[in-house]
């Protein structure tokens, strides 16, 4: 199988920690260089010395503040041409869509899908001038089935499922392919955060909410941030080259639609 990815760079949003960072050390793995995107340098500089291989750099910039995002992205490009983008941001607060201020929309879908048309904008020149790209982003399997308690993220993530849609039939002429990753319950900060905000309802504990999550997946266990990163990276790899316009469930059968 061809997954060898030398000669490539690759920029990694969100890749300070979690799912991001796991997706950039599985790229690395593969030979490509990596330039790690996030809004903390300190926890970037530390990252980054995680990564295998040599050649790998830092971007820093707040995915709230799209300006910032569009210039970070042109000194990455301006340092070469970005063969892989991996689109990967945290998500918006929880909370019933009705009570959800319309800032919230605003402010999430600023954070997710204007921040990734203006990085697709930046690394697109460069994706065209080789002859392909790999664009993926990591979204959520609210795009299957949504999930309670989550109505902002819900539907900004739709949103972005689609504009990724739009664009695989758009790029694909130019050799470029758009998928989306859809992680179910895995063990990051975020899923952390979201236990402790429903064991502060329910009067459980975290380990308690933790554990009935599990329970909810068909293997009865939480994903891990390396399972989501190997299929962030097989996407990239040529062996891949023939998928595009999809998106992939890595939820451990716990999505019930096809």
């Amino acid at each position: 199988m061809r997954l060898d990815l030398t000669g490539k760079h690759a920029l990694v949003c969100g890749a300070s920690q979690g799912i991001g960072l796991a997706a950039a050390k599985e790229l690395a793995e593969l030979g490509a260089r990596c330039t790690l995107f996030a809004r903390n340098a300190e926890r970037l500089e530390s990252a980054v010395k995680e990564l295998p291989g040599e050649g790998h750099a830092i971007a820093v910039a707040d995915f709230t503040l799209p300006e910032d995002v569009t210039q970070a992205a042109a000194s990455v490009v301006a340092r070469g041409p970005v063969d892989i983008l991996i689109n990967n941001t945290g998500g918006p607060p929880g909370g019933p869509a009705h009570a959800a201020d319309t800032e919230a929309y605003l402010a999430a879908f600023t954070q997710h899908l204007m921040c990734n048309q203006r990085l697709v904008q930046a690394v697109l020149p460069g994706m065209r001038a080789a002859g392909g790209g790999r664009i993926v982003n990591v979204i959520s399997t609210s795009v299957k089935q949504p999930l309670d308690g989550l109505g902002v993220s819900n539907t900004v993530r739709g949103a972005v499922a689609n504009w990724a849609k739009t664009l695989a039939n758009e790029l694909g002429p130019d050799g470029i392919t758009v998928n989306n990753v859809l992680p179910g319950a895995t063990r990051t900060a975020r899923l952390d955060q979201i236990a402790e905000a429903k064991a502060t309802k329910t009067g459980q504990t975290p380990a308690e909410v933790l554990h009935a999550m599990a329970q909810a997946v068909p293997l009865r266990r939480l994903g891990e941030a390396e399972e989501i990163g190997g299929a962030i990276a097989f996407l990239c790899s040529p062996a891949a080259a023939y998928i595009s316009g999809i998106n992939l469930p890595v939820d451990g059968g716990r999505t019930r639609s096809l």
